[in-house]
């Protein structure tokens, strides 16, 4: 893999993509992740907020997490997954030490290896497998302060992060936490 003094000298937007792409491929190597990176594009986010990484691809209707997709159904594809494009969020990668971001690239890998393969992704059963394989997280931690907080009044659990405005912070005394059931707090 890359080693620690080039992760440190990463000063640059390109600096980021080459060193998280030359990672994913060693983690292919040595993981056996199934990613065809000839089909990968990357790019780097300044905005973003929440999310560290993101794989953007296209929405396929009748794609579903575990079953193959028919790439061949797709005109012009020639039988092969449409490209998608893994997005890396600046704003994380500054806030992560290299341990955080090279488990963000391992959850984006899952990402891209289940849309190459079925047409679709998501967090489901299969994700979270494939991630204890990868000894990666399902969510990545927070790299930004939230606007809001939400907790549970009985035990003070989290229950959301809110960078804006929204209908959970705005009507929060209509929901009630997953763990206790108890009404929402405004931390």
């Amino acid at each position: 893999m890359t080693d620690a003094a080039s992760y440190e000298g990463i000063t640059s937007d390109a600096d980021l993509v080459d060193w998280s792409r030359q990672y994913c491929r060693g983690v292919r190597r040595e993981w056996g992740v199934s990613v065809r990176f000839d089909l990968v594009d990357w790019e780097v986010s300044h905005r973003a907020k929440r999310r560290a990484a993101a794989v953007k691809r296209p929405k396929l209707a009748d794609a579903t997490v575990g079953t193959r997709y028919d790439w061949d159904s797709i005109d012009g594809s020639d039988g092969r997954p449409l490209p998608c494009t893994v997005s890396l969020t600046w704003d994380a990668f500054s806030a992560f030490d290299r341990e955080e971001w090279a488990s963000t690239l391992r959850h984006e890998l899952i990402h891209v290896e289940q849309y190459q393969r079925d047409g679709t992704t998501d967090h489901g059963r299969a994700f979270r497998q494939r991630a204890d394989q990868l000894d990666t997280d399902v969510h990545c931690p927070a790299f930004s302060e939230p606007k809001h907080v939400l907790t549970c009044e009985a035990c003070g659990g989290l229950v959301a992060r809110r960078y804006q405005d929204c209908k959970l912070v705005e009507q929060r005394e209509q929901y009630r936490s997953d763990c206790c059931g108890a009404a929402l707090e405004l931390a």
